[in-house]
């Protein structure tokens, strides 16, 4: 079996939203794996560029771009310009997601649209942008980063993030069987409870000693954690998985 390091060095991703927390460290570790990475953020300017200087000072390779992934003509300039200054993209994956707390019959029309936008349509904007080029080489890795209510559906008061979730999944599953064939994996990673900088009032009454207690490893789970489970995806141990769920969560959920 090949070394994950051997088999990623050289290889170009796009990882959204990852100025930050999960998307960050995601970036992080494949860049020490010999990747060239692009940091996107849809905000901070600063936060990207942090990210870049720290990559550039354990020696790897990484450029920032700033844009809301929501936008298909911005995405398709931010994978122009990953091709122009790295190459093809070989990698790429999806991490951007809003997570509004809202009672369903709250919901405008106007939020599901942002939301939808934002957590599901972003993926397909950028996986059928890197696709063709995946194809005509015969290899490369989708990586959607789910969320596990997507599954279990047990938060309340956020429908619309937890029908795009899902539908991530279903997405995922699509994709891993057209283009299979052609060398391409696709498949979703599912965080559990992750500690994470978030605006907590999305996430009201949680009590984070009794969550703890919950989780059979009685932890949570760390960013490294959704790190180590996306380079196993994207390197040659993982190469025979495809269309499936690598729900990261401690054993709260058991599927």
């Amino acid at each position: 079996m090949n070394d994950n390091n051997q088999v990623l060095r050289g290889k170009t991703a796009i990882v959204t939203g990852s100025g930050q927390n999960i998307g960050k460290a995601i970036a992080i570790g494949l860049a020490q794996a010999g990747v060239r990475v692009v940091i996107n953020g849809g905000r901070s300017q600063e936060k990207v560029d942090a990210v870049v200087a720290e990559i550039e000072q354990m020696g790897g390779e990484a450029m920032g771009h700033l844009c809301d992934v929501s936008d298909p003509d911005a995405v398709e300039k931010m994978v122009a310009a990953t091709e122009q200054r790295f190459g093809p993209v070989d990698i790429a994956i999806s991490n951007v997601g809003r997570r509004l707390h809202q009672p369903f019959l709250e919901v405008s029309i106007d939020d599901w649209k942002q939301v939808l936008e934002t957590n599901l349509s972003a993926v397909f904007y950028l996986d059928r942008l890197v696709l063709p080029g995946m194809k005509e080489r015969g290899w490369g890795r989708l990586i959607h980063v789910s969320g596990y209510d997507g599954f279990t559906g047990h938060i309340l008061n956020r429908a619309h993030n937890i029908a795009c979730k899902a539908g991530m999944h279903g997405f995922s599953k699509a994709l891993a069987r057209e283009f299979g064939p052609f060398g391409i994996t696709s498949n979703t990673v599912v965080p559990g409870a992750i500690n994470t900088t978030r605006d907590w009032s999305q996430y009201p009454n949680t009590d984070l000693e009794k969550k703890k207690q919950e989780i059979p490893v009685r932890r949570w789970g760390e960013v490294d954690d959704l790190a180590a489970a996306c380079l196993y995806l994207c390197g040659d141990g993982g190469s025979f998985v495809n269309g499936q769920a690598l729900h990261v969560n401690g054993g709260e959920f058991m599927f």
